[in-house]
Parts: structure tokens; C-alpha cells; sequence
């Protein structure tokens, strides 16, 4: 089947020293008629200059609103091997971390089930099955459970949280990322699976600031671990990588973004309290330096990507919290920002775009969050403008006098 492919457009996407998706369709196309078809579609898109998915509808499995993306062609009869192309969405393990035995029995239902084509992973962070016919959903969906897989989110729900890989490989995390993720994935399950929400709400988690899982640019939660006591140095293993010759001034010291490291070849001091937690000068030397020992997370709001709205980067609303189990404070702070979201907000309005809306002010008063330094833009320039507090004094003294 793949001999008789016609696509010299897509086939320039071969070309040159990256991988390529067309290289890989093209790998299934012989035994499958949905991957022949796929390419064959979008080489007609490429020539014709548009494309050719409609959105038919909502589609899905029993007791769930969320985990399948409908999506069909819109020239069936030319290309039947894509009049269906639905995406499943697995939920995946906490930090994707899989064994070889899981990978195939997904596999294999997959060539069962549906075209054999896989994302791995997601944005989200899933799983992704990509292709197969509106029959197939409920077989695919029973299969998968019964090796004790389940769908993630799509729609206006909870989607899929999603961690690095945490302390069982990282000796910078700050606290369990897996853990937690596991949590939130099975305290949320009504909210990941039975959309409810204004629009997609995603948790990400980080270990440490180093933020492997770019939780800060691309989540509307990010939770990232991080310490408030001090850098922890080792002056042995410091005096070791100056005996080697390292150059501590050009790699560490100049690029401190507060300057906040003295640092010669017979010692190196940190000035904690201007520390921002970079993480530059404990990668730059991992031996000598590491995370402090009073850990836990920071958490931010509020990211994502240009659709609808342009792209934002997330606003840091708790400096610090303990990550400790059961998770009780951070439940209860995302049912709160849920509550007032959820009342507010409107079609289509991630949360980062509904604190811009409404300010952030007003945020943090319905959502009974402190303001915080880090969250003044630049100083107030208008001096008309008063304090709540000024006003209550005014009443006070206005009560006195009467």
C-alpha cells in the first residue's frame, strides 16, 4: 500500500537531519489502510491549501463526558480509511514512568482496536491513540481497563495531571511529584472525567525550580518544589572543582541574576536572603551545592498557550507550602479557586485570562489568598488612590466623634 503513495509534498518534510512524522505514517501505511489514508488526506490539504477534519459532533464512551476527541474526515468517500479518526486519550503514569509489558498490551489492543498510530505524549501529558471509527470506542475503552489503564481528560474539565519524575531519580526534588500527581488524579476523578468546568484547568508539577516539566510556561496550576532555609554547601567537594579548574567567576558567580554569590577558588558564600532560587549555581555544581533541607512547593497561576487569548506566563500566588500527605491545604486551595472560577467565569476563559478579567485584586479576596510583594507590577503612580484601610479609619474616627 505504501508503494502506490503519492505525497512528494509531505515527502519534502523528510528531507534534512530531523526525524519525521511522514517517515513514521509511512511505516505503518503497508499494513494499514488508515495510515495510507492519512497521509494521502493531508497531501490533498498541502496541494489544496486547507484542510479537511470536521468536527462531527461529541463522541466517547459510557459515564464519561471526556478522553475522546471526535474527529471525522470531510471527503469520506475518497478517503474511507479516515471517515473516522477519533483520538483516545490514556491517562499516563506518574512520570511516565512505564514497563515494557504495559507498552505492549496497550499496543497490541491498539492494533486491535484502532490504526496502530500513537503520540507519546500529549501536551497535556497522555497518551495519545490517534485514529479509529466510532464502533471501536467502547471495545478499546474496555479493553484498556481491564489491564487497568483509564482515559485522561479532554474538554472543559480537569485534564490529566502530569509530573516529572521526582525524587525517584532526581536528588533535587523538593518533594513526592508522583505521589501527588496520583492524588490528584484520583481525588479529581468526577472533575477529570465529566466536563464541568468554564474551559481546561491543568496541574503540572516540578520538583524542583529547574521545572523539567515547563509547568510555569504551560499549566493553569504549576506547582513547583522548591526550599526556604539555605543552600546546602559541601566545601570539600566545592574545593575539589576549583582543584580541577573550574571557572567559578564566568559560570556561577556573573551569572547569578541577584548577585548574590562570593566566590573565589578557596570559598564560596550565599547570600540566601537575595536568592531567587534559579537553581543555576547548584547545576552548575551539583556536588558542592543542593536544595536546602526545609522543602516543599511554590505555586503559580495562570499559564498557557495563544489560543483564544494570547499566551501568558503563570502569576506565583503561594511562596511556600508543605507538600506532605494527604494534601489536605493544596485540596483546599484548588476547590476554593474552582468555586469562584467555576461562579465567574466565562465560556472559554482560562484562569489566567479570568484573573486579567476580573483583577487580581479580586481574585485573591474571593479566593481568601494573601497579596504578596512579588505580585506588584511596578509602584503605585497615583497618589489619589487609597487603602480599604484608610477608609476604615475614617469611619472609625468618624464613629468617635458621634
Amino acid at each position: 500500500m505504501a508503494d502506490d503513495l503519492k505525497i512528494p509534498l509531505l515527502e519534502e518534510l523528510e528531507k534534512g537531519p530531523w526525524p519525521s512524522f511522514v517517515s513514521d505514517i509511512k511505516s505503518m501505511a503497508d499494513k494499514s489502510e488508515v495510515a495510507a489514508d492519512l497521509l494521502r488526506q493531508l497531501e490533498k490539504s498541502y496541494e489544496d491549501k486547507r484542510g479537511y477534519w470536521k468536527h462531527g459532533g461529541l463522541v466517547g464512551v459510557l459515564g464519561y463526558g471526556g478522553g475522546v476527541i471526535g474527529r471525522y474526515s470531510a471527503l469520506p468517500e475518497e478517503f474511507p480509511g479516515v471517515s473516522h479518526f477519533h483520538t483516545v486519550r490514556v491517562n499516563q503514569p506518574s512520570g511516565w514512568v512505564y514497563t515494557s509489558k504495559a507498552l505492549n498490551e496497550i499496543m497490541d489492543i491498539w492494533d486491535e482496536h484502532g490504526s496502530g498510530l500513537t503520540n507519546m505524549h500529549g501536551s497535556t501529558g497522555d497518551m495519545v491513540l490517534l485514529g479509529t471509527n466510532t464502533d471501536e470506542l467502547e471495545p478499546t475503552f474496555q479493553a484498556l481497563t481491564q489491564k487497568g489503564w483509564d482515559l485522561g481528560g479532554s474538554g472543559s474539565d480537569m485534564r490529566t495531571p502530569s509530573c516529572c519524575i521526582g525524587p525517584a531519580r532526581c536528588e533535587w526534588a523538593c518533594y513526592d511529584t508522583m505521589d501527588l500527581c496520583y492524588n490528584l488524579t484520583q481525588e479529581y476523578q468526577d472533575e477529570l472525567h465529566r466536563p464541568m468546568f468554564n474551559y481546561k484547568f491543568k496541574i503540572k508539577m516540578s520538583g524542583c525550580p529547574n521545572d523539567c516539566v515547563a509547568s510555569q510556561a504551560r499549566s493553569d496550576m504549576a506547582i513547583i518544589g522548591i526550599w526556604k532555609d539555605e543552600i546546602q554547601i559541601d566545601k570539600d567537594a566545592y574545593a575539589a572543582y576549583m582543584k580541577d579548574g573550574f571557572n567559578i567567576k564566568d559560570l556561577v558567580v556573573d551569572m547569578c541574576p541577584t548577585g548574590c554569590i562570593t566566590a573565589d577558588e578557596n570559598d564560596i558564600e550565599i547570600d540566601d536572603s537575595n536568592c531567587v532560587k534559579c537553581m543555576h549555581c547548584i547545576a552548575r555544581l551539583p556536588k558542592a551545592l543542593a536544595p536546602g533541607k526545609e522543602r516543599g512547593a511554590t505555586i503559580s497561576l495562570g499559564a498557557k498557550a495563544p489560543i483564544v487569548e494570547g499566551a501568558l506566563i503563570a502569576q506565583n500566588i503561594i511562596p511556600f507550602m508543605e507538600m506532605e500527605k494527604p494534601y489536605e491545604e493544596l485540596h483546599d486551595l484548588i476547590e476554593r479557586i474552582w468555586e469562584f472560577w467555576d461562579d465567574h467565569g466565562k465560556a472559554r476563559e482560562r484562569i489566567g485570562e479570568f484573573i486579567e478579567r476580573v483583577s487580581l485584586a479580586t481574585f485573591l479576596e474571593n479566593t481568601g489568598l494573601d497579596p504578596l510583594p512579588q505580585m506588584v507590577q511596578e509602584p503605585r503612580d497615583n497618589p489619589y488612590i487609597f487603602y480599604e484601610e484608610y477608609y476604615a479609619e475614617e469611619d472609625e474616627e468618624a464613629a468617635s466623634d458621634e
